[in-house]
Order: structure tokens, then sequence, then C-alpha cells
């Protein structure tokens, strides 16, 4: 099998041969054509227009311009950001709103200028309808860099990487955090991403075994012992902040708790159920869901933020449901749990009838904040790609959820993927690692996390159906995470951009393992059918 494995392994690698570059001209031909299709315009009456924040597009984009008083036409003029020799597109349409799709093709990518012009009876200019400054971003145009190590090894290297670093090594003899690695205070996110690391070193290094777990439960009775007891508004939840670290400390997170975040320690505690069959780890999670049940309101909605002793929302803002959908997608299909099917379904007529309809796909970060911001101003593919994963992973996806997930899948890739470096460098060096994945609006960075959120739902796609154009975008970020991890150590960096420091999130690189052996499975059973 590994030879084999070893030999598919090459036949990507070998898109200099003449099957390859057939291939990738087909590919990316069908990628410009894609390209020229709006993304939800507002136009269509779907939604409201869900661009105002945005910064650069792959997909052609329409604006909210208004119609003026008398105009018969509207002439779209796009014009290179230059001072000397601008190159400038423009075509005629009958009203002001619609796409850019009659020239996106022949637009250079680069910083460009839209004007919108009114034109009279005469055909001559009576106003302007709008202006909008963006970045015209770079298409996909494969191939890209291939892997540089064998998927499930990377992953493995980057298990052991978490596994041996001090904090990590802590909990052997310890059931409270090493708080020299600050980020544990965010305990279900970063302590729950442990928990679940260690269980997968456990299973995929016999020799580990002993030691893995023994971290595992350690870091467990860490949550359990936080968590809020039983009869509590919040019973059974461990806690979002921990210490005086990072933004824990921040005087709006004292006390405070972010709704979704229980999940990931419910998540850890099924996988370490799955690992040692101890009932206790099976009950934890179910008690935690239980008091999601009871905190879901009539209309499926959860406050995005409440008070850890009391349960009492802080703010009006409701929560994006994608990770409560997950997971309880999966008590469904791993463990045949369907007493939840009700909370379940609750959940995805909110995110159907609100985030869907309006297409405001926010960030909800325990590190940020919502409060004051207008809609669309903090757009993420943290909430449109996993959600979209959920819609396609579903046993009875529908028609028009199939839709819904390949427009967020696309609208991710639109706002937040780059292929190759923008039009930004310093100092001559990009500055973006690429393919790679910016994380929000408010945080323009490439994040692994993000890569493989976006990657995540191609695979998903690819999976229910065959498009591989999917997944082979999906590869190319998959890919880089190889290229990116660390060749002496195994630690895969969160942060792909050149001058930045930073301590690693255990819960992205756990993702980052978590999708690598995604692909080596995908890879094995392509082997297998072939």
């Amino acid at each position: 099998m590994k030879k084999t494995l070893i030999a598919l392994a090459a036949l990507f690698m070998c898109l200099s041969c003449e099957q390859g570059t057939d291939k990738y001209e087909k590919l990316n031909k069908q990628a410009i054509a894609e390209y020229n299709i709006p993304i939800r315009p507002g136009y269509e009456g779907r939604n409201p227009y869900w661009n105002k924040f945005a910064k650069k597009f792959m997909y052609a984009p329409a604006f909210d311009f208004k119609e003026v008083e008398g105009a018969t036409a509207y002439r779209y003029i796009i014009k290179e950001d230059k001072k000397k020799d601008a190159a400038e597109w423009s075509f005629t349409a009958e009203a002001p709103n619609l796409s850019l799709a009659p020239v996106w093709q022949q637009i250079t990518p680069g910083n460009v200028t839209l004007t919108v012009e009114a034109l009279g009876k005469e055909n001559d200019s009576i106003g302007i309808a709008g202006e909008r400054k963006f970045y015209r971003d770079i298409p996909f145009n494969g191939p890209y860099h291939d892997a540089v190590r064998d998927y499930k090894e990377s992953a493995l290297f980057a298990l052991l990487y978490i596994h041996n670093m001090k904090a990590i090594q802590h909990w052997k003899n310890d059931t409270l955090p090493d708080m020299t690695y600050e980020l544990n205070t965010y305990p279900c996110k970063i302590i729950g991403s442990t928990i679940s690391a260690e269980v997968m070193l456990s299973q995929l290094c016999p020799q580990l075994k002993e030691d893995a777990i023994k971290i595992a439960e350690n870091a467990a009775q860490f949550l359990i012992n936080q968590s809020r007891p039983e009869g509590d508004a919040l019973a059974y939840f461990p806690p979002t902040y921990y210490g005086n670290y990072v933004t824990s400390g921040a005087a709006r997170n004292k006390g405070k708790t972010m709704a979704m975040e229980a999940l990931t320690a419910a998540n850890a505690f099924l996988d370490l159920y799955d690992a040692t069959g101890k009932q206790e780890y099976y009950d934890r999670a179910m008690n935690i869901t239980d008091t999601y049940a009871r905190l879901q309101a009539e209309d499926g909605s959860f406050p995005i933020k409440m008070d850890f002793y009391t349960g009492e929302p802080v703010n009006n803002v409701r929560a994006m449901l994608h990770p409560v959908l997950e997971y309880l997608q999966r008590l469904e299909q791993q463990y045949k749990i369907t007493k939840y099917k009700e909370m379940r379904r609750k959940s995805q007529e909110w995110m159907k009838n609100g985030a869907m309809k309006t297409f405001d796909m926010t960030g909800q970060f325990e590190d940020g904040t919502v409060v004051g911001l207008e809609p669309y101003e903090n757009l993420t593919n943290c909430t449109a790609a996993p959600y979209a994963t959920y819609l396609l992973n579903q046993e009875d996806c529908s028609s028009e959820e199939l839709a819904d997930a390949i427009d967020l899948i696309r609208f991710s890739e639109d706002q937040f993927l780059y292929w190759e470096a923008p039009y930004y460098t310093r100092y001559g060096v990009k500055i973006n690692h690429t393919p790679c994945v910016v994380e929000q609006y408010k945080y323009q960075v490439p994040i692994d996390h993000s890569a493989c959120n976006v990657a995540n739902a191609w695979l998903s796609l690819y999976e229910k159906n065959g498009d591989e154009l999917a997944f082979t975008k999906a590869k190319a970020l998959i890919d880089n995470i190889t290229i990116m991890q660390n060749i002496n150590t195994g630690m895969i960096p969160t942060f792909w951009r050149s001058f930045l420091q930073g301590t690693d999130w255990i819960n992205c690189t756990l993702l980052s393992i978590q999708t690598l052996m995604r692909m080596d499975k995908i890879m094995q059973e392509t082997a297998t059918k072939e």
C-alpha cells in the first residue's frame, strides 16, 4: 500500500507531463469561467448587498449603487490605479448595480477604481451613480507547490511537536495548566484541543499511548474542575477564559463565556471516551449537550456571550451556529444519538433564516468584540466555510443546501484566499506565503486554521459531487501546510506571513493535523480504487 501511495503522490507531482498539463489547462479555464459568476449579488433579491466593506474580489462583484434620476443607461468604467498609461475597461448596462462580468476576465489583477456614470438620452454623462476602489485579485492558475512530505507523516510530525512542548508535558504530573504557554488562558479552545491532539497521537503512535492518554486525562480533569456545577444555568460548561493572561484579563471578558466554546470541550470528552471507553467522559459530553438544549431560544438561536455564573446574555448579539450544528451532526452520525434532532433542526432553521438570508457571515472570536459592528463589517471564512462543510456533510443534503454551500465556499475564496502574493510587498519580499487564507476583515493575516476551513469545504464538495476543481484547490492549500511546516521541529505555524512572530495556537494546529489526515484518507481510497 505504501508503494502505491508513493506512486500516486508522484503522479500528482508530475504535472509537467502532457496529461498533467492538459488537466490544469482544463481546470484553469473552468476556474476563470466560474469567476465570472457573481456571488449572491444584491440585485437578485435573495439578500442585501453584502460587500460594503470588502477590499478585494476574485469573482465578478456587483455594488449597491442607486439609480440617477433621468438616466437611460449606465457606463461602467474600471481603471487601473496608476498615474501613467493606466489601462481602462468599460461597458454599458441598464442599471447601476449589476456585476462586472462583461469585462471581469479582461481586468488586470491589481488596484482599480470603478466609476459608474449615469447616461442621459443623448448618451452623455448626467451624473455619477457610484464609485468604488478595490483590489482585483489574482485568479486560480495551477499547478502550485506540491506537498514536500507524506500527509500522514506531516500530521504525526506535528502531533509529536505538540506532545513534546513543555506546557503539554506538564500535564503528565499536574491537573493545572502551565501558564507559561499563555494561550492556556482559553481553556475550552486550547486545552480542549490539547486533549483531542493527544488522543489522536495515542492512536497513531502506540509507543506513546500511555503518556498521551495521561496528558489528555489530566487536561480533561482540569476542564471538569473548572466547569460550572450541576444545577447552574451553564451546568457542566468549562470556562472560555482562565487566569489573567492575554485578553482574558480584559475587563469585557472577566466572568464571561462564549456560548459556542464549550463544544470544543464536549468534542474532546467524546474523543477521550472513544480512546478509553470511560463512561464519565461520555456522560460529561452529554451533560454539556443537555445544557445547550436548555439554553436554546424558541427561534433556535443562542446568545453569543453570557455571564459565566448566571448564564445571562451580556449583549443582544446571537451566535453563529455552525459549531453546534457540526457537533450535533457528530452525535447523530457517529453515536446514533437522535434525542437532539429538534435542537439541530431549530439551529439550522435559524442559520437559514438569519445568516443565509442576510449573507452576513460575521466573525465571532473570543479575543475580539462584536459590539457596535455594522452588518458585514467583519466578515470571515471562519463562519462561511465550516457552515458549508456542515451542509455538505449531511446525509440528506438538499439541492438548495448544496447551492448554498457552493455560494459559501465561493465567498470564502473570493474574500479571504490569495492564490498568489497580493500587490503589496515589503522590502521586495512576499508577505503572505501563498496559497493562503486570511482570517477575517478585522485581521487580514493568513492563518493555517483558515486555510483548513476552506480546504475542508472543498473536500466535502468533492466527496459530494466529484468536483475535480474543488479537490485541486483543496490540495493546493493542504500541500502548503507541509511546506510551511518546520522541517526541524514539525511545528505548523499558525501565521503564514513573513515578519510576523507569535505563539502557535494548538487548536489551529489540530485542525491542520485533522485536515492532513483527511487528505491522507482520500489519497488511500483513491489508491485502492486504482
